[in-house]
């Protein structure tokens, strides 16, 4: 066993794992006060549902043996057969335990169902969702990450696919599933009519840094190794944010006419979307150019949903379905060593779409069998009072006791019909 490398990953999967709770932040702080719970919730329980299925056969379907280049096979059910001494000298020439491989995938599992609530936010059932999510992981998000991980066909291709630590499997993934199932679930109530404006920007802003910590490991933990390509990696991840920052913003404040916190904490997650799949093979002036482009593009392509008439709540097409194709297709040309060039751009170009194919139709298909069984969207009056009350019985704010006593007399006192009429008016 290497113990550096075996420590590095455990510190990697650890920083991944905190990711969720930091997506649920950036989400819940981005949605109207109604339904924050809700929001926070729709990532949260990610955690415990793809944890179990994980280790019961999701491992199995990912990373074990082959079947047809499809998905793998179900030798490893429960993991059995692994102990804390099992090492894999076998993959990726790496001595670590099993075990440390099997905890760290799991939490990009967890994390790219969650990606996808963002696309639903304010309007779905919260059972429904859960039923969701894990047939999703099971049908969808298993098999693709065995054709870039496990050894499927897509790792298979001439020159093999990059993809260093997701972007196809993750956010191109979850990003044209949130488009199929918002296309399935229909939009809002009051969508385009009604003001929709995050509740608590600071909040936004806690995710956004949570997540910025976070993908360190999600990034540089892929190379399951501490040596200079996760040094690389991790520098790459943090010049491609900075960058997409700066490009989001000057794309923002030249269309809109302002530098808005939301901006900046959306192109963040733009530049580190679309660095994702690419940063281990790029230098550090690849991940700029790489950074800069996300973020001006992904300002762009949010404001696609109001003219194509898609509802997706939190921009989950625009940033992590175009960030990661905008990363997977760029590594084609930019990947360094000799690499690069219009065959690996045709590599790269052959997995986005195939990912995108038949995720969409997987997709579309799920939504639409549990719209049409359970339901899927929740009811109006449900939607227009808020989620958190329906589906959680609390709510995220309590303002009842604000003020102290005093302030709770004066707030209950009634009023006379001469000061009723100045307070209407």
């Amino acid at each position: 066993m290497n113990v550096g490398d075996t420590a590095f990953v455990l510190i990697s999967a650890a920083l991944v794992m905190l990711m969720t709770p930091g997506l649920a932040l950036f989400y819940g702080g981005m949605v109207r006060t109604k339904s924050t719970l809700n929001m926070l919730m729709m990532s949260f329980v990610s955690l415990g549902v793809v944890s179990v299925l994980w280790v019961l056969y999701g491992y199995s379907l990912a990373f074990s043996g082959d079947v047809g280049g499809f998905a793998g096979n179900l030798d490893l059910l429960g993991l059995d057969g692994i102990t804390g001494d099992s090492l894999m000298e076998n993959f990726a020439g790496r001595d670590i335990p099993v075990f440390a491989f099997v905890l760290f995938q799991m939490l990009f599992a967890i994390l790219t169902p969650a990606l996808m609530s963002g696309a639903l936010a304010d309007r779905v059932k919260f059972g429904s969702w859960v039923v969701f999510i894990a047939l999703w992981v099971t049908l969808v998000y298993f098999p693709v990450a065995h054709w870039v991980w496990g050894g499927g066909w897509l790792a298979e291709l001439d020159p093999a696919i990059i993809d260093f630590a997701g972007g196809t499997a993750v956010h191109i993934n979850a990003g044209i599933g949130a488009l199929a199932a918002v296309l399935v679930v229909g939009k809002r109530i009051g969508f385009k009519k009604d003001p929709m404006r995050p509740h608590n920007l600071p909040l936004v802003l806690l995710g956004t840094a949570l997540l910025w910590f976070g993908w360190f490991g999600f990034n540089a933990g892929s190379e399951l190794a501490a040596d200079g390509t996760a040094a690389s990696m991790a520098l790459n991840t943090q010049v491609a944010a900075g960058a997409a920052v700066l490009g989001w913003l000057i794309y923002e404040r030249i269309r809109h006419g302002a530098f808005t916190t939301l901006g900046a904490c959306s192109g963040a997650i733009a530049g580190l979307v679309a660095i994702t799949p690419a940063g281990g093979n790029v230098n550090v002036l690849g991940a700029l150019l790489i950074g800069v482009v996300a973020g001006a593009v992904c300002s762009w392509a949010v404001s696609l949903k109001y003219k194509l008439g898609y509802d997706d709540s939190l921009d989950v097409v625009g940033v992590h379905f175009v960030g990661g194709v905008i990363g997977t297709l760029m590594v084609g040309f930019l990947a360094i060593d000799g690499v690069g060039g219009w065959e690996q751009f045709v590599s790269q170009a052959i997995g986005a779409v195939s990912v995108m194919g038949y995720t969409f139709v997987v997709t579309f298909v799920l939504a639409s069998l549990i719209q049409k069984t359970i339901g899927f969207r929740a009811s109006e009056d449900d939607e227009v009072a808020g989620l958190d009350q329906a589906a959680h019985a609390e709510t995220a704010y309590d303002f009842s006791g604000a003020g102290g006593g005093s302030a709770r007399t004066a707030a209950t006192a009634p009023v006379a019909p001469a000061e009723s009429k100045k307070v209407d008016a």
